[in-house]
């Protein structure tokens, strides 16, 4: 099931992966694209006014008059077809906008074709769609459009055009450019490739995001789960003392009722007094080091082996301690100690002892910890990864204590040693550098 998961994980991630590199790259695309085709369209705009400038406005007016193919006429013509071959462009033209809904062409900007006199009639329908025409006639104002399609003469496009104005500042025509698609997809073309580089970067850049973030994940949720799991451990600890305490507590003021009830004034005075032991027992736990993690995680155990009448020694050096990571002290500590407790608890009460040493100077902290208990049956497997010398319990993974005390020693650069002493006792000695 966890390697389905797992498996799940990696397709999803995949998948999430090229959708977004996906994304990128069309959204980068997309935009190339639309910037390009606005620049182009600008561009032609303002080579549009200055040819609208430009124009013979005497001999353009005259032609207006009469609207015939006459000296005039070719005039303009010739002026239109020049700027459009300057420009490279499908077509400059005047056309004129006299109703909100259609525009006419007037003089097409295009070499005189000896075979067809009567090419580009005055008066023709444009193909300016009706939303720019209205703009132009109601407001005066220039005009870009989406891309057209001519079916008469086979062409895609799309067009711009500006007013020309007399004298007077009156518009009295419109100077139009017609830009044809294979123009654009040419210019597109070479700024797509001139981009290239620049979309496959972006499309590295999300993959690295990606990979970071997941990265980032799996080590906060490392980080995040090993504290967790030390501070759980503590804290279930700490409230199994503290119920055991309580259930005690409980017991004492019932007998304290009892012998009250029955007048036993005498045996009530004695059972307190002993229970003044008990109290002073509880006050020796508290324990004023420098280091709070350690004077809390050290209490805990404390109470723990009060609960399970272990005798346990503690000695602390005065010392902060600081030159290692809290949640790893306390790492290295408890599942030491707790492998401690946990063997001291197969020997009768009188024999059940554990000393806690922490020493510092100049050099190394040195942790030791003793405790009663059978011998070690292998030393040299105890620190490998799901090796155990307890029974297996259904439910519960084994073998992980000192294998991870190990790994956290290690980034220390530190050293742990268990040996057996007499074959009655089981010493642990851990040292880490100071520096």
């Amino acid at each position: 099931m966890k390697s389905f998961k797992l498996k799940l994980i990696i397709v999803l991630s995949i998948v999430l992966v090229t959708f977004f590199i996906g994304i990128s790259m069309y959204t980068s695309y997309t935009k190339i694209e639309d910037t390009v085709e606005e620049a182009i369209a600008n561009q032609n705009l303002e080579a549009a006014k200055s040819i609208a400038k430009a124009i013979d406005l005497e001999t353009y007016e005259r032609f207006l008059k009469e609207r015939n193919r006459d000296e005039d006429y070719w005039t303009i013509r010739h002026y239109l077809n020049d700027a459009r071959e300057k420009l490279g462009v499908l077509y400059v033209y005047t056309m004129e906008i006299d109703n909100p809904t259609t525009s006419k062409v007037l003089i097409v900007g295009y070499p005189e074709n000896k075979d067809n006199p009567n090419d580009f009639l005055i008066g023709e329908a444009c193909t300016v769609p009706e939303a720019q025409v209205k703009l132009a006639y109601e407001e005066g104002k220039q005009f870009v459009t989406e891309i057209l399609e001519d079916t008469k003469y086979g062409h895609h496009y799309i067009t711009v055009g500006t007013p020309i104005m007399n004298g007077e500042g009156e518009i009295i025509s419109y100077l139009s450019i017609d830009i044809s698609t294979d123009t654009l997809d040419g210019i597109k073309e070479t700024v797509i490739n001139s981009n290239i580089v620049l979309l496959v970067l972006s499309g590295l850049f999300v993959i690295i995001v990606i990979i970071s973030f997941f990265l980032l994940q799996k080590w906060y949720q490392k980080e995040v789960g090993t504290t967790e799991y030390t501070y759980q451990k503590e804290i279930k600890t700490l409230i199994a003392s503290v119920s055991s305490l309580r259930h005690d507590y409980i017991n004492h003021i019932q007998v304290l009722h009892g012998f009250l009830h029955l007048g036993e004034v005498d045996q009530a005075t004695k059972y307190v007094d002993s229970l003044s032991k008990d109290i002073q027992a509880i006050e020796s736990i508290k324990l004023n080091l420098d280091h709070p993690g350690l004077a809390i995680l050290l209490q805990t155990k404390k109470l723990t082996c009060q609960n399970q009448q272990i005798d346990i020694q503690i000695t602390v050096d005065d010392n902060p301690f600081d030159n290692i990571k809290t949640i790893d002290l306390i790492n290295i500590l408890s599942n030491i100690i707790d492998n401690a407790i946990e063997a001291t608890m197969e020997l009768p009460e009188e024999q059940r002892n554990i000393t806690v040493s922490c020493k510092a100077d100049e050099l190394y902290y040195t942790f030791s910890i003793t405790n009663a208990g059978r011998k070690l049956p292998d030393i040299n497997q105890i620190f490998k990864q799901g090796y155990s010398t307890k029974k297996v319990e259904k439910g519960r993974v084994r073998g992980q204590g000192l294998f991870i005390v190990k790994e956290t020693i290690n980034k220390y650069n530190g050293t742990i040693t268990l040996d057996t002493i007499n074959e009655k006792e089981t010493i642990a000695i851990v040292k880490i550098p100071t520096k």
